[in-house]
């Protein structure tokens, strides 16, 4: 399971407002940077084989092969002076 914080909540719901449809956040972990591993996010529809976490009405898309990295960790959104947003935290 990936649990969405309250931020998070907020910040998908805007996004996929915006979009104008029944997506979500997609969160895919790929292959490449010094660490070996990243994380790529972006307004989405589910797919067939997709695992699809919701919170609230916010929609978390997340591929098979992505789950098993991500499985326990939370998705969480930080609004900073410096920076902000979406974070995963394991």
């Amino acid at each position: 399971m990936i649990s969405l914080s309250d931020n998070a909540v907020g910040k998908i719901k805007q996004l996929v407002a915006e979009k104008g449809d029944e997506a979500g956040l997609r969160v895919k972990v790929v292959g490449g940077g010094c660490s070996g591993l990243q994380y790529r996010m972006e307004v989405d529809a589910a797919k067939e084989r997709d695992k699809i976490f919701e919170r609230d009405g916010a929609r978390l898309i997340v591929d098979k092969k992505s789950f098993l990295y991500l499985n326990g960790s939370q998705l969480d959104y930080a609004e900073e002076l410096m920076s902000s947003g979406f974070r995963v935290v394991n």
